[in-house]
């Protein structure tokens, strides 16, 4: 698999939270510009064009664009600061918009089997999460499941006037 750049990684991993539920709220992408904004790892990076590109790209083949990037995650050998990173963005998208819908936390379990660090270590820096790094019971194959059991809309372009602070 081709290594990626992890602030590529980090903003994939938001975009998918964020889409996880079928909604694009201007509440979750106002989130994730600002965990960019602050983040070491972002530097030199067009928020704008890489997130209008991630829609682009999910409208394409939503199901597709969800396994290439868990493949993606697979491929990567991430530190623990890195994986914890993962955690924070995603953590962060999800909450953004007040409410938490079974499919984000669905795709939350997903995303956190793709990581190594343990939970315990998780609920240090989120310690009001563990119901998310809970074991769905019958649930072995999660992303089967989630794939089959949502049909995500095409999304429209983000429109990001209606964001406070314009670019």
């Amino acid at each position: 698999m081709k290594a990626i750049a992890f602030d590529k990684i980090l903003l994939k991993t938001a975009f998918c939270c964020m889409a996880s539920d079928g909604h694009i709220d201007s509440r979750e992408v106002e989130i994730i510009k600002d965990l960019c904004n602050k983040s070491h790892y972002f530097n030199d990076f067009n928020f704008i064009k890489e997130i209008q590109q991630l829609v682009e790209e999910i409208n394409q083949d939503t199901n597709s664009f969800i396994v290439d990037f868990l493949k993606i995650l697979d491929g990567q050998e991430f530190t623990l600061d890195e994986e914890l990173n993962i955690i924070k963005f995603s953590i962060e998208t999800i909450k953004a918009d007040d409410c938490i819908e079974y499919s984000e936390i669905k795709f939350f379990k997903v995303l956190r089997r793709h990581l190594k660090v343990e939970n315990e270590i998780i609920l240090e820096y989120y310690p009001d999460i563990e119901n998310l790094l809970q074991v769905d019971i019958g649930k072995p194959e999660l992303i089967v499941d989630f794939i089959q059991s949502h049909e995500m809309p095409d999304f429209l372009k983000i429109d990001f006037s209606l964001l406070e602070d314009k670019d």
